[in-house]
């Protein structure tokens, strides 16, 4: 199965059933991707990429050094830049794939007809579209159907929903931790587990059994459940995102027993972004994209993914072709504002924040736009209010109470906020920027040993980011604890993780030197000094570097050197100057055997 007509024919049936059962947002997800697909040419012969040939080449050729990323991910009408970069190699794609990969048929199951044209059925949909849950459900009580017992278990789940998040509210308030649960959950448990061993229950019904199982903490039977769901009907994008939150390592993803569908790859590709594994998130996506070839879903994650990499002018391209494809589109956007935030481009925040207001004002995602932006121009107070008002509208919503702990730091509340880095940890254990937020609090409050266990669960998560190695160092480094050891071991990795501020280069130096390593401290100076002229960089780092240097090679007799970076001082107003004529008077007058008039280029 490798043709676009095959792919349309079952996202066609998969939106109409997952729709026709009211999981819209599964349903609003296989439609995107159905008119993502071109139409099939019927002039030529040249066949279009099968998922299978690419997914082959993509689980085969992992590259062994870091990625180079220098292409733009843009659609285009007569042939994305990666479909001419994948061809510019010769690989033909209408040959076998490699090592005999290929995908399983699953067949598209048929709709019981009785149930189709039930009225009992049309009127619960009714009311469930207008959120009358209970009622929906009381109308399909005598219904036997799989269709009709799916319907009515989801109406009374999405009840139950309703009312612990009204019980929680009159709790404990908007923002409240309270013991609310759904009062429906072992009903529904008993339900679905009969139905499941009677055997009368559909893929969508084990869909539902599988979240109400997540709810109740049987994690191990949840994911078997999503699995066998997943195998029967693959289309159902919720039903694996439900399966993805329960996935927390690879090793857990590794050993789930997955038929290879080709939604099998957008489910890997959607895993490792979760995972911070943004390599091969990346390579899964590009493979799709070279079939789904419009689809703003996969453009937006190759742009997350490029975020994630801190290839932030890349994915901004991106972002900004997505927005021209889809001008009201606000799902994902936030990242989108994360990056602006990173890069400080005032005018596009600005311009992507009034654009969220005019076309939802009242989306979680708009909010956190917007408190970006009053964040950025340093307004922390306004900044707070909308992301509480994200928070009000989804209390799930992990960027938002991350990025709320951020602003409570620069306000200087420490107490809101370690609670609010607190309750994103609760939401998603493996957010390192909470953890990251937490270490940085605690580090302000004078308390370095909670500090040092923050920003260590912070780098487990995300090993390869320097920001986390800098800031343990300097922990390491701190008064109270002054283990020095183990912040050069912390600056080493953050260098070899490509720390792109030149912090850990100028603190490695300084840290040899102090430790009586002169030739090592001398050595990172001078890649301190190349970055620092690379990047056209002045200041106080530069001015001791060039001291140092010239005072280390001064005293190893390499004195030509040692002129060379003595004579740079002398560009400098004000006692470095000074300093520096003292010492190129001692390296003129060394090598003649002479005594120096002056102690003040005297090797420290």
């Amino acid at each position: 199965m490798g043709s676009k007509e095959s792919y349309r024919t079952e996202l066609r049936s998969a939106a109409r059933q997952l729709g026709d059962r009211c999981l819209f947002s599964a349903a609003k997800w296989a439609a995107e991707l159905l008119v993502s697909l071109e139409p099939e040419s019927s002039f030529g012969t040249t066949s279009s990429p099968s998922l299978s040939s690419l997914s082959s080449r993509a689980s085969l050729s992992a590259p062994s050094t870091p990625r180079t990323l220098s292409g733009q991910y843009r659609r285009q009408t007569d042939g994305s830049a990666l479909r001419r970069r994948l061809r510019s190699g010769g690989v033909d794609f209408a040959t076998t794939p490699l090592g005999g990969f290929s995908y399983v048929t699953t067949p598209i199951p048929l709709e019981d007809c009785s149930e189709v044209n039930s009225d009992a059925y049309l009127l619960a949909k009714t009311y469930f579209d207008c959120r009358e849950y209970r009622r929906a459900a009381n109308v399909l009580t005598k219904q036997t159907g799989r269709k009709a017992a799916f319907l009515r278990c989801y109406a009374l789940y999405l009840a139950g929903e309703k009312r612990k998040e009204e019980e929680r509210i009159e709790i404990e308030g908007s923002f409240g931790k309270s013991e609310a649960v759904n009062s429906e959950l072992v009903y529904l448990e008993r339900e679905l587990s009969s139905l499941r061993k009677s055997g009368t229950i559909d893929s969508f019904g084990l869909y539902l059994y599988g979240m109400i199982l997540k709810d109740r903490g049987c994690q191990n039977l949840s994911i078997s459940i999503l699995v066998e769901s997943v195998n029967s009907f693959p289309w159902n994008w919720s039903a694996w995102l439900e399966l993805q939150s329960l996935c927390s390592t690879s090793e857990t993803l590794n050993k789930l027993n997955l038929k290879n569908h080709w939604m099998k790859d957008f489910f890997l590709a959607s895993a490792y972004q979760e995972l911070k594994m943004h390599e091969e998130a990346l390579k899964r996506y590009e493979c799709l994209q070279a079939v789904f070839r419009r689809s703003d879903y996969i453009q937006a994650q190759i742009a997350t993914a490029l975020y994630g990499l801190r290839e932030l002018d890349e994915a901004e391209v991106v972002f900004e072709e997505i927005l021209r494809n889809d001008p009201y589109r606000v799902d994902t956007m936030d990242i989108y504002s994360n990056l602006l935030y990173a890069k400080e481009s005032f005018s596009a925040l600005s311009f992507l924040a009034h654009k969220v207001f005019l076309t939802d004002k009242y989306q979680p995602e708009s909010c956190c736009i917007i408190a970006n932006y009053y964040s950025l121009k340093g307004h922390h107070e306004k900044a707070v209010l909308y992301f509480r008002r994200a928070l009000k509208l989804n209390t799930k919503y992990l960027s938002a109470w991350t990025l709320m702990g951020h602003e409570y730091v620069e306000m200087k509340n420490t107490p809101a906020a370690i609670d609010a880095y607190r309750r994103a940890v609760d939401i998603n254990p493996r957010d390192y920027r909470a953890w990251y937020g937490l270490g940085q609090t605690y580090e302000m409050m004078s308390m370095p040993f909670y500090a040092l266990y923050y920003f260590k669960s912070a780098s487990f998560l995300q090993p390869n980011d320097a920001r986390l190695w800098v800031a343990m160092a300097q922990c390491y480094q701190s008064a109270p604890l002054e283990m020095l050891e183990d912040a050069v071991k912390c600056y080493t990795k953050a260098v070899s993780c490509n720390d792109r501020e030149g912090i850990a280069l100028h603190q490695l130096a300084k840290l040899h030197s102090i430790l009586g390593h002169s030739e090592k401290a001398a050595y990172f100076y001078k890649k301190d000094l190349e970055m620092m002229d690379a990047e056209d960089r002045q200041g106080p780092n530069m001015i001791e570097a060039l001291l140092f240097l010239t005072k280390y090679l001064k005293a190893e007799k390499r004195y030509e050197e040692a002129e060379i970076y003595c004579a740079r001082l002398l560009d400098y107003s004000g006692p470095e100057k000074e300093t520096a004529m003292s010492l190129l008077k001692g390296l003129r007058i060394a090598p003649s055997g002479l005594p120096s008039s002056s102690g003040a280029d005297h090797f420290l």
